[in-house]
C-alpha cells in the first residue's frame, strides 16, 4: 500500500503524487493536503464563463472560438449567441439549443452577454 493520504473528497486509497499535487484516479480530484480545506464541496462551485463571470440559468452567452460538434458535421461558429442556458450538475458545462438540438458546452468556451 502507498504512504499518500486518501482523497478527501472520495476518501480512496488510490491517490498518487503528480510532482506538484496529490491527484485521487477514482474521482479526479487535486489536492495538497498542507493546504487548509482541501476538501471541497462540490454543490458550492458556481459556473464561470471564460472571462470569470459568474454564469445562471436563462442567461444568454455567446461562444468565443469555433467548436466542431462531436458525433456531427455541425460546427459552431464563434460569434454565436445562445440563449437560455440551463446549468448542468458539472460545473464545467452548460446545456443549450443551437438551431434546435440540445447540446451541452464547456463554460470555458463561453462569454457571458
Amino acid at each position: 500500500m502507498n504512504d499518500f493520504p486518501a482523497c478527501p473528497k472520495c476518501a480512496g486509497e488510490n491517490t498518487y503524487f503528480d510532482g506538484t499535487t496529490y491527484v485521487c484516479p477514482d474521482c479526479s480530484y487535486e489536492f495538497n493536503p498542507q493546504e487548509s480545506g482541501a476538501m471541497v464541496d462540490e454543490g458550492s462551485l458556481t459556473p464561470k464563463d471564460a472571462n470569470g463571470s459568474e454564469l445562471a440559468d436563462g442567461d444568454s452567452v455567446t461562444v468565443i472560438k469555433d467548436l466542431k460538434v462531436r458525433g456531427s458535421s455541425m460546427v459552431i461558429k464563434q460569434g454565436t449567441k445562445v440563449k437560455s442556458i440551463r446549468l448542468t450538475e458539472n460545473p464545467e458545462e452548460v446545456d443549450c439549443k443551437i438551431d434546435g438540438s440540445g447540446i451541452v458546452l464547456k463554460t470555458c468556451f463561453l462569454k457571458k452577454g
